[in-house]
């Protein structure tokens, strides 16, 4: 009887990708100059870099960001970990109050209290970094757009 092998992967793969590995993309250039820059693949692609040779321009052709809508992104972000900090911390308080009215199972409403807090302060922290997020994107915008920012205190 023969032993075939089962080897147990965390993604499926055919039996025709085991069987024919994949050949090498890697190919070297002849012309001695490295190619930089990241794109998709295709022509016109994002962020797609074109060099000529030795001196010649280089040219991006990176789309344009959307700085309002980026804005909005974030401060939405931040509203909803400002949400999830308020609901994580009624619970905790909730969680508090069951621990006085119930004390045969205080134990388990104090573990559940601090469960909450912990969530209650990620959340905030959460809501803080985006917070953030949105000044930044706030000031990429205005730099963007020509508007001097004046750092007078500091």
């Amino acid at each position: 009887m023969a032993e075939e092998k089962h080897h147990h992967h965390l993604f499926h793969h055919k039996k025709d990708e085991e069987d024919n590995p994949v050949e090498s993309v890697y190919t070297e250039t002849t012309t001695g100059y490295a190619e930089t820059g990241f794109s998709s693949g295709g022509p016109g692609g994002y962020g797609e870099s074109i060099t000529e040779g030795y001196g010649a321009t280089t040219i991006s052709t990176e789309p344009e960001v959307d700085y309002r809508k980026e804005e909005k992104h974030h401060k939405h972000l931040e509203q909803l970990g400002e949400m999830g900090a308020v609901a994580a911390g009624a619970y905790a308080l909730h969680e508090k109050h069951k621990e006085k009215k119930d004390p045969e199972h205080a134990h388990k409403h104090k573990i559940e209290e601090e469960i909450a807090a912990a969530a209650a302060v990620g959340a905030g922290g959460f809501a803080f970094h985006e917070h953030h997020e949105k000044k930044e994107t706030k000031e990429e915008e205005e730099e963007a757009h020509g508007k001097k920012h004046h750092h007078l205190f500091g």
